[in-house]
């Protein structure tokens, strides 16, 4: 369809290409080939008179004249998407979509695995491809290259929705011949213990309980660094250190191991998961299901360990996202 010369259709590639400020980049995005994206940019750079995009250096950069286009193009295209475009009606027994989360293991341990067995049986054509965490998890929402984000609310963008699944806090995990975990661990134990913990990505970030216990006056000694949450638990088999971790993790995993795990001996602010999706995506009937049924789960699946979780007053907790956040450029959760 054309719009005063125009082609319409030229209008998504033209936001994509705008987004990536790459070809190649913008063809992953659109599902299209790199040459089919390149014969688009020639057409849109005929219609506006201008290139849009240039090469400078090693990258691609906007003109001027792109970056006013930005904001109007994707104005348009969300108007469209909101107000013009009918939504299927959905049903779950005959969907068939796939959709991108963005997870640690421990949330794909404790709520994906479960969560989408159940699914499974009311809707068993969705598609679901699990991504590890990335250094910028809000900038692959912003992307579109995931359909949703699971991680803890510390980490979670304001600037799109998202809603809250479920609270865990952390105890101590060690071999169970490990004669440190004999009794209560104190605090002064804890300190002198060889730790493992886990920290992830390039740039080598905390996971939060990491990020908490370094505030501390005390500093523990990290033995080994994991590259998983899951990991941690080989790591501590068989010898004298131990691992701080989620409780509902440790939980699953001292009843298969020779595991014992104890309170922390001081206090870990508790954690809370959320899952959350673009903006654009709000009226997304398929994706609001997936949530709700994963929201659904996690409150079926909640343990008796669960009611051990001590709140914390939202003013506090509201502190400590923002201490978290300044900490890491690009911040992660769990």
């Amino acid at each position: 369809m054309r719009f005063q010369r125009l082609d319409l259709n030229l209008l998504v590639a033209l936001d994509a290409l705008l987004s990536e400020k790459s070809v190649s980049l913008a063809a992953d995005r659109l599902c299209l080939s790199q040459s089919a994206t390149s014969s688009a940019l020639g057409r849109l750079r005929d219609y506006f008179g201008d290139e849009l995009l240039v090469i400078k250096g090693r990258n691609m950069v906007l003109t001027a004249r792109a970056e006013e286009l930005i904001d109007p193009v994707r104005a348009v295209l969300e108007q469209i998407r909101s107000t013009i475009a009918i939504a299927p009606e959905f049903d779950p027994a005959t969907c068939d979509r796939q959709f991108r989360i963005m997870a640690s293991d421990y949330s794909t341990q404790v709520l994906l695995a479960g969560a989408l067995a159940m699914i499974e049986a009311e809707a068993p054509h969705l598609r679901f491809e699990i991504q590890p965490m990335s250094d910028n998890p809000i900038e692959a929402i912003e992307r579109s290259q995931i359909d949703l984000l699971l991680t803890i609310d510390y980490a979670i963008s304001s600037d799109h929705p998202s809603q809250l699944l479920f609270e865990d806090d952390y105890v101590v995990v060690g071999d169970a011949g490990n004669p440190a975990m004999a009794g209560d661990i104190t605090r002064e134990k804890y300190f002198a213990l060889g730790h493992v913990t886990a920290r992830f990505g390039k740039s080598r970030t905390p996971a939060f309980d990491d990020w908490f216990v370094r505030r501390q006056k005390t500093q523990r000694r990290i033995e080994v660094v994991a590259p998983t949450f899951l990991s941690q638990v080989a790591l501590v088999l068989g010898t004298k250190r131990i691992a701080t971790m989620h409780r509902r993790l440790a939980t699953q995993m001292v009843q298969t191991l020779p595991l014992v795990m104890r309170e922390v001996p001081f206090d870990i602010p508790p954690i809370r998961e959320a899952i959350q999706w673009h903006i654009s995506n709000n009226n997304d009937r398929a994706l609001r299901w997936v949530v709700e049924r994963l929201a659904a789960y996690a409150q079926e699946s909640a343990t008796d360990g669960d009611n051990k979780v001590v709140p914390i007053a939202e003013a506090r907790r509201d502190e400590i996202a923002i201490q978290f956040q300044n900490y890491q450029p690009t911040p992660r959760g769990v």
